[in-house]
């Protein structure tokens, strides 16, 4: 059986003075405040996400996928 790879992904820097898109996929991703972090499976929607506000997290795989 094949595990499915985590993500964690770390805010590290403020939204203020960016586009309101941006502020919104940072609360869809579930953070709270700055410095928080959050674990997601990995898959080509989160991804996105973090590639939308890649600016402002810091992002890292945990676990490769396999067993």
């Amino acid at each position: 059986m094949r595990q499915v790879a985590k993500l964690r992904i770390t805010w590290i820097k403020s939204d203020i003075g960016y586009a309101k898109d941006q502020k919104r996929t940072l609360k869809a991703l579930g953070f709270h405040r700055l410095y928080q972090t959050v674990e997601h499976e990995d898959s080509p929607s989160i991804r996105g996400m973090v590639g939308k506000v890649g600016h402002l997290v810091k992002m890292e795989v945990i676990g490769d996928g396999a067993t």
